[in-house]
């Protein structure tokens, strides 16, 4: 049986794995990873129409400058892509999605390692610290690329524009410009990373006070007499 001290250290580990695993759930099922308004020009008016947009789904107001409102309309992301004569942006979507889905099963290797750890003395190397690290390493390197390709889609591969046709139903000419807003479901992986640096803080101070421990005992062998250990 681990100690009570590595029960703790671990235990509390595991806590953070599984607030980062529950956070990874929320960013990908939740819809508010941005928002944007764009304004384009068509005959005789100019257009204005406010997205938000997640993953997988979105919705979509339009405004026509002498103030006609068309009712919000919901869409889904990837039937709006898949109409769109632009693939950059689909592909970007689907590599973010799969980067997430990715930090999410390694989230849950990271949850079962600390887990294991609390619990038990496992003698594989791997099942230790060491997978510990790996596995929030690899969770944190993964929420940090879907971090940075979802702005690159939005911002350069003009993914809220390829939203327009599809999403909101419209047909638009001449885009005169837009402005861009990242909602709670984006910024919630800096969470998600802050817990993976928790998770990999708690356990390094745990195999380090370890580490020191040992070479404690065995300084006084180090140090002794050698008639003594002769003897």
């Amino acid at each position: 049986m681990p100690s009570r001290k590595k029960s703790c250290m671990f235990g509390c580990s595991f806590c953070a794995c599984v607030g980062s695993l529950a956070l990874i759930c929320v960013a990908l099922a939740t819809p508010r990873w941005a928002g944007s308004e764009l304004r384009f020009a068509r005959a005789g008016s100019n257009l204005t129409i406010s997205l938000t947009y997640g993953l997988f789904r979105g919705t979509c107001e339009q405004f026509v400058d002498l103030g006609l409102q068309v009712p919000k309309n919901t869409f889904q992301v990837s039937d709006a892509l898949s109409s769109s004569s632009s693939s950059s942006s689909r592909s970007l979507n689907v590599a973010t999605i799969v980067l997430l889905v990715l930090a999410l099963l390694s989230s849950l290797l990271s949850s079962a390692f600390t887990c294991t750890n609390a619990v038990s003395n496992p003698y594989q190397t791997f099942l230790g610290p060491v997978g510990v690290y790996t596995w929030n390493s690899v969770c944190g390197v993964l929420i940090l690329l879907a971090m940075i390709l979802f702005p690159v889609n939005v911002e350069g591969s003009r993914l809220p524009v390829d939203l327009v046709p599809g999403g909101c139903s419209t047909q638009v000419e001449t885009h005169l410009g837009s402005k861009h807003s990242y909602g709670y479901s984006y910024w919630i992986m800096l969470l998600i990373l802050l817990l993976n640096i928790a998770s990999l803080t708690i356990i390094y101070f745990y195999d380090h006070a370890t580490y020191s421990k040992k070479k404690e005992q065995e300084r006084p062998i180090e140090n002794a007499p050698k008639d003594v250990i002769l003897f």
